[in-house]
């Protein structure tokens, strides 16, 4: 059975009225007693670092999708590591949930393949979010494996025209795209859509590939960034395809001593930081993900999928995209770490 897409705004409807907020913790798991998926037990994958942009929305969702409806969830803190999630994602098929939700298809289809074969094998539902997994998802569509997220390429090429076309990028620009070209599966789909666009439209890309410790820890990039700049001084637009970067973005501007407005920036993901770059100039365009429903969506589909035998769901969450004329409205929750 083919994977149903819905809009994420429907799908949401679907949440319980309970409203509580999670924050930022440390507990290993978490559940609310009486819930209608009480007694199912998942193993969730927030991405990582604990606390870290993009990652700590994806928790909250979590969180609250396990008060809301009852289920036991321990939670795997990968660090943005593709090895350390497949490890990690080994070990919670060998603990024997019910479930698996979250961030798993970072490691992509070969990697991730055999894995998710297995915790079928074992009556396990996988739900995944944030990078696809377009060869193993329907082979267990019916079996309740959805995805919850963007379509990575298209939200790539979706940002570029937007920027070229809300930016005035002229043919013949440069534009400076830091990404993960590099990764696994469906994930470096989104940096090769950004680099297509641009191409597509007569600008040059200068491109660098995000290393390990910046997508860990993006303040560390800062001196990357700034050699970039340094060396490509007519670079007028930068494109960052990764949450936590785009949260920096006001760190890296400042960096290069470039001023608000100085360069067109782009990239994904609201976060309490982004939205102040974003009134301040240095950020000009995000896509947002509403990385909260990436968190809340996958434990809901374990929960429909063990409970009433649903299959997968796939849902799109970047519908949207944020700057100065609509930042006001989101910042509130950005603050709360939902949006």
């Amino acid at each position: 059975m083919k994977a149903r897409r819905i809009k994420a705004g429907v799908t949401a409807l679907a949440l319980a009225a309970s409203v509580g907020l999670a924050t930022v913790g440390t507990a290993a798991t978490s559940s609310a007693a009486g819930g209608w998926c009480s007694g199912v037990k998942i193993a969730a994958f927030p991405g990582g670092p604990q606390g870290g942009v993009f990652a700590v929305n994806v928790y909250n969702g979590q969180v609250q999708a396990a008060k809301d409806l009852g289920a036991t969830v321990k939670y795997y803190w990968s660090n943005w590591d593709p090895s350390v999630m497949t490890t990690q994602l080994k070990e919670a098929v060998a603990s024997k949930p019910d479930g698996i939700a979250g961030i798993v298809g970072l490691i992509g289809d070969a990697s991730a393949g055999p894995i998710i074969a297995d915790a079928f094998k074992k009556g396990i539902i996988v739900a995944n979010a944030n990078s696809g997994l377009p060869i193993v998802t329907p082979k267990y569509a019916a079996a309740g494996m959805g995805y919850v997220g963007a379509t990575n390429y298209k939200a790539g090429v979706d940002l570029a025209n937007e920027a070229i076309s809300r930016g005035k990028l002229a043919k013949g620009g440069s534009s400076f795209v830091w990404g993960l070209k590099g990764a696994a599966g469906d994930r470096a789909q989104r940096t090769i859509g950004i680099i297509d666009a641009l191409e597509k439209a007569g600008i040059k890309v200068v491109y660098q590939e995000i290393d390990q410790a910046t997508n860990t820890t993006p303040a560390s990039g800062v001196p990357t960034f700034v050699g970039v700049m340094a060396k490509n001084p007519e670079i007028k637009s930068v494109f960052l395809d990764h949450g936590g970067l785009t949260a920096s973005a006001e760190a890296y501007l400042k960096g290069a001593s470039i001023k608000p407005g100085g360069v067109y920036v782009a990239g994904f993901d609201m976060s309490p930081a982004v939205g102040t770059a974003v009134k301040s100039g240095y950020l000009s365009l995000v896509i947002d993900q509403q990385e909260w429903l990436q968190g809340y969506l996958p434990i809901l589909q374990v929960c429909l999928t063990k409970k009433f035998a649903f299959s997968g769901l796939d849902i799109n969450t970047a519908g949207g995209f944020i700057d100065k004329s609509n930042v006001d409205v989101i910042i509130p929750l950005a603050a709360k770490l939902i949006r």
